[in-house]
């Protein structure tokens, strides 16, 4: 639903206070000028574009009646008579909407106020009427210093809304924005000078040239915008599929690695089964197996065996020791006269 605001110059503001200070008594009348939706985007980081729809009130002129309840009776039922002759030479399609002015009130609708209202908007057949309710207070006894407060009401489904007012040159309206068409105004000297100058400044459409150059502009970034996110989300997706496609070979491969280890028994069994080997190879070696030593422990080379005693270290005295070539034979031990000399054998040892 679009947001009514009301827009009123300051000329025409300040000529309501001082047509109401002049007066001795309160002040009604008509109010002229147009109605028109404005249609904004907005362009922000969480979103492309918001579209925002206005609806624009803008006061251009008044007509105050000679007396009270002049175009309307005591039950609220609206003469159009009465407002074709309080408009005079304007046109009635200009009228969108009635003001008053009330002395010392609070701002609100009285009932018979409420009863005109929607009988205006019958009568006139225009659906989208205004109420400017004007309410100055004197802050002195003197009078030398006076409050005026005023608001606008529109009437949705019989309910009254109260709705913003914005006078021109209070404040600056819109810093961020572009006008996009020019002030509407109904006087003839304003239609004649800018007939004569709108083609310097406005294109055949109406609107400032700067300012469709700015429009043109943007409508060409935004789609170069959004065709980079396009292309931008194409690749996040790509890059989703993938990661999911790695995903799912590192879970096959997982799995197959476990079914591998199961069955070759486990790493325990894997270690047992090299711990056998090893020692297969070892018990293989000949260094294992049965042999003749000598009483030094040292095995005994086959050469040097001999044949009538295979366990027979022992040799004749004086000469070299068979077993152990290149070494000097130790000497015998001398044997005490009288004693027989016992050949010592020594036992195989195996």
């Amino acid at each position: 639903m679009a947001e009514p605001t009301v827009r009123l110059s300051g000329i025409v503001f300040s000529s309501l206070a001082f047509q109401h200070v002049n007066r001795d008594s309160d002040v009604e009348g008509l109010i002229l000028g147009e109605s028109k939706l404005e249609e904004q985007v907005t362009i922000s980081d969480s979103q492309a574009d918001h579209i925002h729809i206005e609806e624009i009130y803008n006061i251009q002129k008044h007509i105050s009646c000679l007396k009270l309840n002049d175009f309307y009776n005591s039950v609220g039922d609206v003469n159009v008579g009465a407002v074709n002759k309080i408009l005079a030479d304007n046109k009635q399609e200009n009228v969108i909407g009635w003001y008053k002015q009330r002395r010392n009130s609070e701002q609100q609708m009285s009932f018979r106020e409420k009863l005109v209202h929607e009988q205006l908007k019958a009568r006139l057949s225009n659906p989208h009427m205004i109420f400017v309710l004007l309410t100055p207070s004197r802050l002195t006894a003197t009078g030398s210093t006076h409050k005026m407060e005023y608001a606008a009401f529109i009437s949705r489904s019989r309910q009254f809304v109260n709705v913003p007012v914005l006078v021109n040159n209070l404040g600056l309206l819109e810093q961020l924005a572009y006008w996009k068409a020019s002030a509407p105004c109904s006087a003839a000297g304003y239609h004649l000078t800018m007939n004569q100058h709108s083609s310097k400044f406005f294109s055949s459409n109406g609107l400032l040239r700067d300012v469709s150059d700015v429009n043109s502009m943007n409508d060409s970034l935004q789609s170069e915008l959004q065709k980079a996110c396009r292309k931008l989300e194409v690749s996040e997706r790509l890059v989703e599929t993938l990661q999911t496609d790695v995903s799912a070979l590192r879970r096959k491969l997982s799995e197959k690695k476990k079914k591998s280890e199961a069955g070759k028994g486990g790493p325990v069994d894997q270690r047992d089964e090299v711990l056998h080997e090893a020692f297969r190879s070892l018990l293989c070696c000949t260094l294992f197996h049965t042999h003749k030593l000598t009483l030094e422990a040292f095995p005994v080379p086959d050469g040097f065996e001999q044949e009538e005693d295979v366990g027979s270290v022992a040799s004749a005295p004086g000469s070299a020791s068979p077993l152990r070539p290149g070494r000097t034979p130790k000497r015998p031990k001398e044997t005490p006269v009288g004693t027989d000399r016992k050949r010592r054998r020594s036992q195989p040892s195996e």
